[in-house]
């Protein structure tokens, strides 16, 4: 008998769940997530699962977590401050798939060095110029990105730069070719730095996370979730964590097949800071072949083909004063919902929320909170945050007591970046504890919260909602057209090639719309989605029949819908994919590209018989490096050739080597 355990960390709940032999669910449990460490939210609902189960943590044979933080941290701007060096590349460069903006100001350096196509010395490495400014800003960053020109090609330069950091620095280094064999030299340059940004975060969760599972006598093997469903070892994660990014997301996928066992479906993850959304085709889930999409930035990351968007139980709920009638949107950003801060400080929240509620004109920071997360190191900050830090001070605090002027607005938006400081408003949690659907912190908060946030004034002069439930109803209105504006973008998305426009636009069009309403005039005009959706997240229940009777089509709530990610995290496998090329620099010779540097040959047969040797070799050892057993390796060939003089001329092929097999367990 295998009894496995499956952790997804969320932003609001981290789930567990026991999973016998990959057929039956023992138990699942839930816990509040720890933002300040994660590894206690993890404790907890562990804990939890191992007393409802009654299991002894040593007849666990395999640990895997799914986690949202590094997909959270990329669409919430968080992460360490990072420098980039870049080898062969122009300054114009950067502007190009928002490198530019994924630093965020953080140091860059742009070396003479670089490779051409064929990967053959473009420039000698300028290592002078690479020592001196490693000597002198070295310690600066808490990690390094390197990418070189055609690093693909001829990878010798990224790996000296490399080199370089750890001697002078001892700083983590993310060099561009060992997270794709893609070219597109920007592109590679993005997935690196946000790979170095993630580096610490990912590493101190998994440390965390491994040392409380230790201490609960969980002994088994840690994986971790990967972006396209697969598992990999902790280790394997704490190098590559820009593979994790949409972990959870993955997981939920993987999962949503396990449970329904569908075939053809939409499947849409609700959390408390994102909703993600794939579709499941002759039931496996496509791999974006353009790279894994997080808010802004397009990587170069395999990963499942997901949509993901700002929006969640705990969004920030915001008011629109434009128009007579006024408004509420949704997200990006998450929030505490005032209900759960509550439950932690509820002298102080409603000794405030009742202050406000007497005052005759609202404030602009009634119902709003801030408490500093332990952890952050006030060493790395500027002086006006770290002032702004400590009169924050340990506990939860009213915005408006903290807040002076229209600066620290900004600073205090760098400080929530860092990752130190939480700000609490209205969210959809706190309208569902008001209407009643979700009963679990406290509802008399989210009422006086959601009391201050209606008497705002629209346009016409009028408050945007008389009563806290009028403003609750409201916000959940918003929560299901954001949802459903979401599920059509990815159905638009996924049918790109029969309809002309952006997706976006066309979810949006009036006669989408009005198809969805079912407009019987002149015109008659039906909308709608014509595939189920499987509704999954612990919140689902509670907003997505609503969405399913908006689209027309079947909603599916399966059961353990709730912790779908955790089941996710243990029913796939390991999989290990190693890609390489082969190029024809001159005619009647083929260039195999391998991390060595090139190697040519005189006859085609000879050059893709040594790639698919090395690609094998690789893949074999970072599929047991990445924790599986009984490896199976599968080879793929995609070969371009064009007709020139009558004969056909090869011109490039890239070799794919997939290796996959069970994660390895322990006997229980």
């Amino acid at each position: 008998m295998v009894i496995a355990l499956g952790v997804d960390t969320g932003g609001t709940y981290t789930d567990a769940v026991l999973i016998q032999d990959e057929r039956e669910v023992l138990a699942s449990a839930k816990a509040l997530t720890t933002r300040h460490d994660l590894a206690e939210g993890i404790g907890n609902a562990v804990a939890a699962v191992l007393a409802e189960a009654d299991v002894a943590p040593g007849d666990i044979s395999l640990a895997s977590l799914s986690t949202t933080l590094a997909t959270n941290a990329l669409v919430e701007g968080q992460g360490g401050r990072v420098a980039l060096i870049l080898i062969g590349f122009a300054e114009r460069d950067l502007e190009k798939h928002g490198v530019l903006e994924a630093l965020a100001g953080d140091p860059v350096l742009i070396l003479e060095g670089g490779h051409n196509h064929a990967g053959d010395p473009a420039v000698a490495l300028d290592e002078a110029t690479l020592a001196a400014w490693l000597a002198e800003h070295g310690r600066d960053v808490s990690g390094y990105a390197v990418a070189a020109q055609f690093a693909t090609r001829n990878p010798a330069h990224e790996q000296r730069a490399a080199e370089m950091v750890r001697e002078i620095t001892g700083r983590p280094v993310s060099a561009s070719h060992h997270l794709s064999s893609k070219l597109n030299g920007p592109k590679r340059a993005l997935t690196a730095v946000l790979n170095a940004r993630l580096i610490g975060m990912i590493d101190r969760l998994i440390s965390r996370a491994e040392a409380r599972l230790g201490e609960l006598g969980v002994t088994a093997p840690l994986m971790v979730v990967r972006g396209d469903g697969a598992l990999i070892s902790a280790d394997f994660a704490r190098r590559r964590p820009i593979e994790t990014i949409l972990s959870g997301p993955a997981a939920s996928i993987v999962g949503a097949r396990w449970l329904t066992g569908a075939q053809d479906a939409l499947v849409s993850d609700i959390g408390g800071t994102t909703t993600d959304i794939a579709v499941l085709r002759d039931g496996r889930p496509a791999i974006d072949p353009q790279g894994a999409r997080v808010g802004p930035y397009r990587t170069m990351v395999e990963a499942v083909a997901m949509r993901t968007f700002g929006l969640g139980g705990d969004s920030e709920v915001h008011f629109i004063a434009e128009g007579l009638q006024g408004g509420v949107t949704l997200g990006p950003r998450r929030v505490l919902p005032v209900s759960l801060v509550a439950m932690d400080a509820r002298d102080v929240v409603h000794r405030a929320l009742d202050a406000q509620l007497r005052q005759a004109v609202s404030g602009e920071y009634d119902g709003r909170f801030v408490r500093a997360v332990s952890g952050i190191d006030a060493g790395a900050l500027a002086p006006k945050e770290a002032a702004l830090l400590e009169r924050i001070g340990g506990g939860v605090r009213p915005l408006g007591e903290v807040i002076r002027t229209r600066i620290e607005q900004k600073l205090l938006r760098r400080l929530v970046e860092r990752g130190g400081v939480q700000i609490a408003g209205v969210t959809p949690s706190d309208a569902s504890h008001v209407l009643g659907t979700v009963a679990v912190w406290d509802r008399d908060a989210a009422e006086k919260a959601l009391r201050l946030f209606g008497r705002r004034r629209t346009g016409s002069g009028n408050r945007l909602a008389p009563e806290a439930e009028d403003m609750a109803r409201m916000i959940v209105d918003q929560l299901t057209e954001q949802t459903v504006f979401a599920l059509l973008e990815t159905a638009f998305a996924e049918e790109e090639a029969a309809f002309e426009g952006a997706p976006e636009a066309l979810a949006r069009h009036v006669l989408m719309q009005r198809g969805l309403e079912g407009h019987r005039g002149i015109l008659r005009i039906d909308a709608g989605l014509n595939q189920p959706v499987i509704g999954l997240g612990a919140s689902a229940a509670s907003y997505y029949p609503a969405v399913g009777a908006r689209l027309g089509c079947a909603m599916d709530l399966p059961r353990h819908a709730g912790v779908a990610n955790a089941i996710g995290a243990v029913v796939g496998r390991v999989t290990i994919r190693q890609s390489g090329e082969v190029s024809v620099p001159v005619e009647g010779r083929f260039r195999v590209h391998l991390e060595q540097g090139p190697e040519d040959f005189a006859e085609l047969k000879q050059a893709l018989t040594r790639l698919e040797t090395y690609l094998s070799a690789r893949a074999q050892i970072e599929a047991e490096a990445a924790g599986a057993q009984d490896v199976r390796l599968v080879v793929a060939r995609d070969l371009k050739s064009v007709e020139a003089e009558g004969r056909e001329v090869f011109i490039q092929g890239m070799v794919t080597v997939e290796a996959s097999g069970r994660p390895r367990i322990t006997e229980g």
